[in-house]
């Protein structure tokens, strides 16, 4: 039998409220629970003392006992500085833009930075030679002046 700790729903339509519970993993979300660990009201602000309130001696048993926390509760129980809770960090990786698209938007997408690498090229070779031929005009002003 695999123990969770994770959030159990409460509170009416558009007013949630949830408690911080271990269960076994196969009840359902708002069913019985083994015990009732803590609280968290999202309608307060994340500043808020009572936004998350635990029993942390009893977090730690459950998680010295081999309960997993959800990924919600993970992040809970890490900002709050919980014995144990860091090896369940939630880890979420944003996608890199222009991944998942596919074949043809993909080539799109490999046009248009090529067509940008060539206009930036185009760009530094036309300064460069802009910064020569003023180069060579001073140059051609300096030897006028001294001759």
């Amino acid at each position: 039998m695999s123990i969770k700790i994770r959030l159990s729903r409460g509170g009416r339509k558009n007013l949630p409220f949830y408690s911080i519970v271990a269960t076994n993993s196969t009840s359902p979300r708002d069913s019985k629970f083994l015990e009732k660990l803590g609280t968290y009201n999202p309608l307060l602000k994340g500043d808020a003392a009572k936004r998350v309130v635990i029993n942390q001696d009893r977090v730690e048993y459950w998680l010295s006992v081999g309960a997993q926390p959800s990924e919600r509760v993970a992040a809970f129980l890490i900002a709050l500085g919980v014995k144990g809770a860091e090896k369940y960090k939630p880890s979420f990786t944003p996608k890199v833009k222009g991944t998942g698209l596919k074949k043809k938007a993909q080539e799109a997408a490999a046009k248009a930075k090529e067509a940008e690498a060539e206009k930036a090229r185009a760009e530094a070779e036309e300064a460069a030679a802009k910064a020569e031929a003023e180069e060579a005009a001073k140059s051609a002003t300096t030897e006028e002046a001294a001759a």
